[in-house]
């Protein structure tokens, strides 16, 4: 048995076997955000007491942590030994990179695809780096319009290419569980910089390719 299943946590309540996927986290972070958990079930109504809450406030402590843990998180240190000189001139994309966010403004999910593409100038990135970058933004608090352009400006920066195209189509929890409540709405970003945003012939052909389908 985990000899660490029984620990108790910063409320003196018995804790899961850990739970996978989740981060750890320091004594202290972990007990004040369950404190902070915990007074916001009461405000709710609740009893953070009652048998299927009891650890609730620890998973929501854990649950946050891992959803924002891109403020811990370095696009240089990520970058770093990943790009190469490389005699390239043609459209690179990687499409269809599934996200999941926060909203800053209610703290609801929205999630979707980023689409990105650039045009090397002798200089290419692993393509593995390419979805990395779009996690390290997502997990943090955002807005969809902001994640959009720190994407394309941070690749726009370290590898100095001819043209970087960003594309982002998300549903927003937001406006899909409160206010307007349209669960079909789809909102869709971009970022062109470079030969994107000057030459249209390069930007509908990036266009066309995020929306070609595999035979």
């Amino acid at each position: 048995m985990n000899k660490n299943a029984n620990k108790k946590n910063g409320l003196g309540v018995i804790e899961d076997i850990d739970e996978p996927h989740l981060p750890e986290m320091d004594g202290a972070s972990t007990s004040k955000m369950e404190h902070i958990v915990k007074d916001l079930l009461i405000e709710m109504g609740e009893d953070p007491t009652r048998e299927g809450l009891l650890r609730t406030p620890l998973r929501v402590a854990k649950a946050y942590k891992f959803l924002t843990k891109g403020y811990e998180q370095d696009v240089n240190t990520v970058l770093n030994g990943a790009i190469f000189n490389e005699c390239y001139n043609e459209i690179v994309l990687v499409k269809d990179i599934d996200f999941f966010s926060l909203c800053e403004h209610h703290l609801l999910p929205f999630y979707g695809k980023c689409h990105i593409a650039y045009i090397p100038n002798n200089k290419i990135v692993g393509l593995s780096k390419i979805p990395r970058i779009v996690e390290i933004f997502s997990r943090r608090l955002q807005v969809q319009e902001r994640m959009t352009k720190q994407i394309g400006d941070v690749l726009y920066k370290a590898l100095q290419p001819k043209g970087v195209a960003v594309v982002i189509e998300a549903r927003h929890l937001c406006m899909m569980m409160r206010g307007v409540e349209k669960q079909n709405s789809i909102a869709t970003t971009s970022n062109m910089l470079g030969v994107f945003k000057s030459d249209a012939k390069t930007r509908a052909e990036f266009l066309k390719l995020i929306n070609a389908k595999l035979s």
